[in-house]
């Protein structure tokens, strides 16, 4: 798949864009209902999205070769044929995405929804829609792929469903593979920030009482009485004896269990937790959910919140094991990082979500968790859209950086190595950077004359080597972004064993995608060639954004 031609489609903060833009796509056309959402989006591609989809004419959208479109879940009418409707789609948005797909007829389309998709309506929902799709005239996996970006090291659970479209004179989809049980390692660390670097971190800390709070909780787990910690859900209100007046057949059968549940626990630690109780009352944040508790960080003889995971749900306080974060969703259920006793900050949304770091969040924090929350995972997209395409190993999926040493195999993804910093600014000046030692710069478009390595040569402190690596423009005068990330690979190879920090320039002249696209592709082929090459020397890799 060479350069192509997309369409984003419910395009939210542009997760589709950033993937497509990374493997050659160029991105034609943009729709977002979401004002705020289409102010990120332009902010960061420089494309205004349309609005409602709905009232824009299908002739009206440019010409392309893949659809992408992550539509929201809606219900269709099982009454429609009996009741002479002629398309039971009419009324949802997807059918919207059919009448595109019906005028323009591109060769792919990638679409993506939430996991429930699947089973949706008893199956009527994904039954319209692959029929649909196959009337027409795409072939399609008979089952939607269910997938997670846990399963390819990302540290997030967040099952979605995605539907692979090839047009049926391209080819088929092969029959999709993926072993479940050989997952990767994840590590929330991969993508936290230091606390250092994080401007105003005090308005992600948690609050003293907070502190307490979970401290409160901290006692509780630490000082039962039991064969194994509670699977069920700890009901401080239920920490008692039955009510010989209570009729629980009132309740269902799933509640009644919990009831009886928190009432054997209290009996077999009545002394600790009538103590215990009369502790918490005493907290004025132990009410309502935040007086319940559901542990689900497994099993282990030192219980111990704070280094977990955890989130303030309507539910009640509910703990995670800390190898990967819950799904990020579009509501105030941030998730709270136990060592660090504070929340995610937007930037590390934006991480597991597996956005460049040269991504720009909303300014304000509650609309950018909004987004993050309601986003397609980047490298999920990347993964689904190389395997429609058909690419082979040679080609990488993260951005064309490969080399001698490092060929990227299909689904070898990367989320965001902490050796790599996008560089604002005046990117030429090395102690920008706070470089100590050598620098080496790879760089596309520059010779010795220009006024932009004067300015740098100037500005070099002392006891810092230059080092330049550069692509010849002569013979090369506007490089295609993956031809210069083969360069950008091969110097890495060349520099991956001395100690250095570099400085890598992305093509200014290149013929395909903006400057964010091209920061954000090799953004990303750099981490994959960081996972494949770990015992490098190297000590930052920082991506100036001019």
């Amino acid at each position: 798949m060479e350069e192509f031609r997309f369409i984003d489609l419910f395009c939210g903060i542009g997760g589709f864009h950033q993937a497509m833009a990374s493997i050659g796509g160029k991105c034609v056309y943009a729709s977002d209902i979401d004002s705020d959402c289409r102010k990120t989006y332009k902010a960061n591609y420089g494309i205004e999205p349309v609005g409602d989809i709905t009232k824009v004419n299908a002739e009206d959208i440019p010409s392309h070769d893949v659809l992408c479109a992550g539509f929201p879940c809606q219900a269709f009418s099982k009454a429609g044929k009996r009741l002479g409707f002629e398309d039971e789609t009419k009324g949802t948005l997807f059918f919207d995405v059919c009448r595109i797909l019906e005028f323009h007829r591109p060769k792919y389309a990638l679409l993506e929804n939430v996991r429930n998709l699947a089973s949706h309506d008893n199956g009527n929902t994904w039954r319209v829609i692959h029929d649909k799709l196959v009337e027409l005239g795409y072939n399609l996996l008979p089952q939607p792929v269910i997938f997670s970006p846990h399963y390819i090291g990302v540290p997030q659970h967040r099952e979605r469903v995605f539907i692979m479209c090839i047009r049926q004179d391209i080819g088929d989809i092969h029959p999709f593979d993926f072993d479940s049980k050989k997952l990767p390692e994840c590590n929330i660390d991969s993508i936290l920030q230091d606390d250092e670097e994080i401007e105003d971190i005090n308005k992600y800390r948690i609050t003293p009482d907070v502190v307490s709070l979970i401290d409160l909780w901290n006692e509780f787990l630490q000082n039962i009485r039991v064969a194994k910690l509670p699977g069920f859900p700890v009901w401080s209100d239920r920490l008692k004896d039955l009510d010989p007046d209570e009729d629980l057949s009132q309740y269902p059968k799933w509640k009644q269990n919990f009831i009886l549940k928190n009432n054997q626990l209290y009996l077999e630690n009545r002394d600790f937790i009538d103590r215990w109780l009369k502790k918490a009352s005493e907290n004025p944040l132990f009410f309502g959910a935040k007086a319940k508790l559901e542990w689900q960080a497994g099993q282990t003889d030192k219980p111990d919140i704070w280094r977990q995971i955890f989130q303030f749900r309507p539910s009640g306080i509910r703990v995670k094991v800390n190898s990967y974060f819950p799904a990020l969703v579009a509501i105030v259920q941030t998730s709270i990082v136990g060592s660090r006793r504070r929340f995610l900050t937007p930037r590390e949304c934006a991480r597991l979500q597996s956005f460049p770091e040269s991504f720009q969040p909303d300014p304000k924090s509650a609309q950018a968790y909004k987004q993050f929350g309601n986003s397609v995972n980047v490298d999920l997209v990347r993964y689904f859209a190389c395997y429609m395409f058909g690419m082979n190993s040679e080609r990488s999926n993260s951005g064309g950086i490969v080399s001698g040493r490092s060929q990227m195999q299909i689904g070898q993804q990367s989320s965001i190595n902490k050796k790599i910093r996008i560089a604002k600014g005046n990117a030429f000046i090395p102690s920008y950077f706070g470089a100590d030692g050598v620098v080496a710069f790879i760089n596309a478009g520059f010779t010795e004359s220009d006024a932009s390595w004067s300015n740098l040569e100037k500005n070099i402190p002392d006891g810092v080597k230059i080092v330049r690596y550069r692509y010849n423009t002569s013979e090369h005068p506007s490089p295609y972004l993956s031809e210069y990330s083969k360069i950008v690979g091969h110097a890495l190879d060349v520099m991956s064993e001395h100690k250095v920090q570099v400085v890598v320039m992305p093509p200014i002249n290149g013929k395909d995608g903006n400057t964010n696209d091209k920061i954000s592709a090799l953004e990303s082929g750099i981490a994959s060639w960081l996972d494949l090459n770990k015992k490098t020397s190297i000590q930052k890799i920082y991506i100036a954004s001019l």
